[in-house]
């Protein structure tokens, strides 16, 4: 799920230094003004649907933010090994904070679950890694981050999608222009949805008539749900399990590409992280090493997949389900 290019990466990497110069407000790879660019945007803007109030509201003091420029320039100097990033996001204030509220909302969680089939302890763990269960948000302004982004040219057609599809959210009243904070990617809300995502998969699951993923927990979770839903997730399986490795396995039946029926992985020497069998079920399954062999080893299954949508790190959906499972073992 192309949610946010930011999201988590300060977890793979450490302090690390620009590899180029920050660019002066109104300048761009293309050496177009931002001024004229913008222009254009408007115009594709109008174009797209959005109300010219909306519009000129939106864009009209826009400029481009430094920071964003640095922190999209940013390049990582080291990579954290998946047993420290683990660590890091299966830390004992994540798991036991995770727990209080999987208690404190269960009965939202279990209509969330009923309705969509994505398991209550899943949404709470993707809620807790993405925003803290809902304490951190973001704090740059949605617009101008993704304004920024479109003007800055890597990612152009990319972020001017995001930045119309932020303005229509704006112009279908959901959430005013002062309140549409998020990443400096453009992540917005409880959930870190970028705006096509959230036009195309949040619900407004309390009924008031907003889809609101920025204070209403039914909205966020009804939303997350909806969107694993739609990418695949299965309600009769669970997302995959750490394993060991009784004897060698060929280097090319590994990955999460290669998927093999349970029963071959248990004739390969395959087991449960407690040395037991695996399970009997008619189910495919992709053998995920880490750290290179160094680290935990895991057999993942479609629901895995799912999760890789939401965010394409592998460290990331590994983390999500280890949460969603010490979280149920409360």
């Amino acid at each position: 799920m192309n949610l946010a290019f930011d999201r988590r990466l300060f977890l793979f990497s450490s302090a690390a230094s620009l590899t180029s110069a920050l660019l002066k407000p109104g300048q761009a790879h293309a050496g177009v003004p931002f001024s004229d660019w913008l222009v254009r945007v408007k115009d594709r803007a109008r174009a797209a649907g959005v109300s010219g109030s909306t519009v000129d509201e939106a864009l009209k003091q826009v400029e481009p933010d430094p920071k964003v420029v640095e922190l999209d320039r940013r390049q990582p100097e080291g990579r954290l090994s998946f047993i420290e990033y683990r660590r890091r996001v299966l830390s004992d204030a994540r798991i036991s904070g995770g727990r209080r509220r999987f208690a404190k909302h269960q009965s939202l969680l279990t209509d969330v679950e009923r309705r969509y089939g994505v398991p209550a302890e899943v949404l709470v763990s993707l809620w807790g890694i993405e925003s803290s269960f809902g304490e951190y948000k973001g704090r740059f302004s949605v617009i101008r981050s993704l304004a920024t982004l479109a003007h800055d040219g890597r990612r152009a057609e990319f972020f001017e999608g995001e930045l119309i599809a932020a303005l229509k959210i704006i112009d279908a009243g959901d959430i005013e222009l002062s309140g549409m904070f998020g990443s400096w990617a453009g992540a917005m809300g409880q959930s870190q949805f970028m705006p096509s995502t959230y036009l195309n998969h949040a619900v407004d699951f309390d009924g008031d008539g907003r889809r609101n993923i920025w204070t209403s927990l039914d909205d966020t979770f009804g939303s997350m749900a909806n969107y694993l839903r739609a990418v695949g997730w299965d309600p009769r399986y669970i997302w995959g399990r750490q394993v060991t490795l009784t004897q060698s396995v060929p280097s090319d039946m590994k990955g999460r590409d290669n998927k093999f029926p349970l029963e071959r992985w248990q004739e390969l020497g395959v087991r449960r992280a407690n040395g037991t069998a695996l399970p009997k079920v008619a189910i495919t399954a992709s053998l995920i090493e880490t750290d290179d062999g160094a680290g935990p080893t895991y057999l993942t299954y479609g629901n895995f997949d799912a999760l890789m949508r939401w965010n394409r790190s592998t460290y990331f959906a590994l983390s999500v389900g280890q949460l969603a499972d010490k979280i149920r073992q409360a």
